[in-house]
């Protein structure tokens, strides 16, 4: 392959890669209310939220100078403006970032369904479809870490449920300016709360 050639192929892979390489993540509701998540942008004319990664706006930055240098070296030379490739560590911490965001809405969405299938909460056929195509696009396809995503559930439907909103009010009211439980009590109930009462998801 030509010299040319080469530099060519790098720039097109350039243009691929380049929103990756800033460590983004989309996600979006579509129509039906299904969450999406992806580091692709979405469709055309699709309104989506970027997230970014924790200290990804301090790469851009040194990126987007780096581009503009770049850009102004292919102008001058008749390339076109060129953006940089994703480096490993901004595609692993990248797919990080997906892959928690991902479990997150599996999780959420696997707690909702076993709350209102079970008739704890009224709901209706579109809501349970919206909820099963939810959880099927972002809960993992890998059997153990999909038995991990159902366990975070089963711990979210119970840091959810009455026993514990109790709890943790319970908790608050101990905590209150002026209380003044026996030091034991305080630290059994911080504990009860701590051991079942938190949410597995943030």
């Amino acid at each position: 392959m030509s010299h040319g050639r080469l530099i060519a192929a790098a720039l097109v892979a350039g243009l691929l890669l380049g929103p990756a390489a800033l460590g983004q993540v989309y996600r979006w509701t579509d129509a039906d209310g299904v969450i999406h998540l992806s580091s692709s942008k979405p469709p055309p004319g699709v309104r989506a939220e970027r997230i970014e990664m924790p200290g990804s706006k301090k790469r851009s930055s040194t990126s987007s100078s780096n581009a503009r240098s770049s850009s102004s070296a292919s102008t001058r030379s008749g390339a076109g403006p060129a953006t940089p490739p994703a480096s490993a560590t901004q595609v692993a911490e990248r797919d990080e970032l997906l892959g928690r965001l991902q479990t997150r809405e599996c999780v959420i969405a696997l707690e909702a369904l076993d709350r209102k299938t079970d008739g704890a909460e009224p709901t209706s056929a579109t809501e349970l479809r919206r909820l099963k195509q939810t959880a099927e696009l972002n809960c993992s396809q890998d059997p153990t870490r999909r038995r991990q995503q159902e366990e975070m559930a089963a711990k979210l439907r119970v840091a959810n449920g009455p026993q514990c909103v109790e709890a943790r009010n319970q908790l608050a009211d101990m905590m209150a300016p002026g209380a003044r439980p026996p030091r034991e009590q305080l630290q059994s109930q911080q504990a009860f709360v701590d051991e079942h009462c938190r949410s597995p998801v943030r």
